[in-house]
């Protein structure tokens, strides 16, 4: 098998690939903004495409094998790269199918979870059950737990801080007025420090932790200024009756999630990327090892998911972003301003300390957060049956197909 047939081949895929993380994950960054109406459709195309392409090149290139590192060894496979590039072909095309069927079910999965169960199939039928980093795996399955239960619990009270604070007060547009500077500083810390503390190393730009939290400091102070001179023009009309003061409100939570959604979708295209790229990577690189030749990352791989993700989430992102956004549970901005938050407060903690945790689960427990906050009854139990049981199929269903497809490449290109 010659190497351009293995990279023609890993560019398909991985575009493939790409396409449908555009089309299932980016709900993720953009589900809960639709939902809430802060962002048309269009709009949020429009943020998402900006963000997520901006992220994915500017930060994404931290891919090459990283995903396959934790669950196989490559040096297994260091006297044979075409079975390794076989491996990572049908890894890709093995995780995008998953990923395809469960959008067209409008289930929101983890592509990441995909791409681990596809490494985990090939793994399999080349080395057999031994060959599996099963302590990766068991932290995986930790992490079905862990992430939603996080951003759920942190979104709770972030919403219930809204409820009494904000929207139980006799006067609740002073009052948003009053707290919007405050949490648009708030969410300003933690997304900037998120981002320049050990978030940027692939542009070199290494802060400290205390250089990264002056700047975080610096630049929420002037979001604050901003937020503040914003909210301060809408106007407070005392002569509105009660109930309708609250559309009032949610104008200004609406600009908040702005925010919010902008900086999920950045830091969505820097990390998920790596999902599309990272398997292609693998592939591209074991097929230049067969041509002994040396190579470097190349920009056109960047390039293949970047406009992946951007072409999935425009042609095929809205079946999963309602489901999000208006299935779970009734959104609004405040509460959709809060799950944001509770879910990027989450990634941030949980990534520091180094637990693997997935945004798709974290996003969704940060709904149902919400959702709780207003009672059982505020859920859609059936939806949430239908997505939990769609997690806990995922990495079965790649393993089989990646499994699958990979014998069937190796009988039709090694015989």
């Amino acid at each position: 098998m010659s190497p351009l047939i293995v990279i023609l081949l890993a560019a398909a895929f991985g575009f493939y690939m790409a396409w449908n993380i555009g089309a299932n994950d980016v709900a993720n960054a953009m589900g809960t903004s639709v939902g809430a109406r802060s962002l048309s459709f269009r709009q949020a195309i429009i943020v998402a495409a900006i963000f997520e392409f901006t992220g994915a090149m500017l930060v994404g290139n931290h891919v090459s094998l990283t995903v396959a590192k934790g669950i196989v060894s490559p040096a297994a496979y260091s006297k044979d790269a075409l079975v390794f590039a076989l491996g990572m072909l049908a890894t890709l095309l093995a995780a995008a199918l998953w990923v395809n069927m469960a959008t067209k079910l409008g289930m929101p999965v983890s592509t990441t979870h995909s791409i681990v169960g596809g490494v985990m199939g090939f793994g399999i039928v080349t080395h057999g059950l031994a060959s599996i980093e099963w302590g990766k795996v068991i932290t995986i399955v930790a992490s079905w737990i862990v992430s939603p239960i996080s951003g759920g619990i942190i979104s709770f009270f972030i919403f219930l801080f809204i409820s009494k604070k904000i929207l139980a007060d006799d006067k609740p547009v002073v009052a948003a007025k009053k707290y919007a500077p405050f949490l648009a500083f708030l969410v300003s810390m933690v997304l900037v420090f998120s981002m320049l503390y050990k978030g940027l190393k692939n542009l070199h730009l290494n802060f400290s932790f205390t250089h990264a939290l002056l700047i975080a400091i610096a630049v929420s102070i002037v979001f604050y200024a901003v937020i503040y001179k914003i909210v301060d023009n809408i106007p407070v009309d005392a002569t509105l009756p009660y109930k309708r003061r609250f559309p009032q409100v949610e104008r200004v939570f609406a600009i908040l999630q702005v925010i919010t959604a902008s900086y999920m979708a950045f830091s969505h295209g820097a990390n998920d990327v790596a999902n599309a790229v990272g398997p292609l990577m693998g592939a591209v690189y074991a097929s230049a090892l067969t041509a002994h030749k040396a190579l470097s990352m190349p920009i056109w791989v960047l390039s293949v998911g970047a406009v992946g993700i951007v072409a999935g989430l425009s042609m095929y992102g809205y079946k999963v972003i309602l489901v999000v956004g208006r299935k779970i549970t009734d959104m609004t901005p405040s509460r959709g301003f809060a799950a944001e938050f509770g879910a990027a407060t989450t990634v941030l903690v949980c990534s520091k300390m180094g637990l693997p945790i997935s945004t798709t689960h974290t996003l969704v427990g940060s709904v149902i957060g919400v959702g709780l906050a207003r009672g059982i009854g505020a859920l859609n139990l059936k939806v949430l049956k239908d997505i939990v049981v769609s997690w806990l199929l995922t990495l079965p269903i790649a393993a089989a197909l990646s499994a699958a497809i990979f014998l069937s490449l190796k009988g039709l290109f090694v015989g």
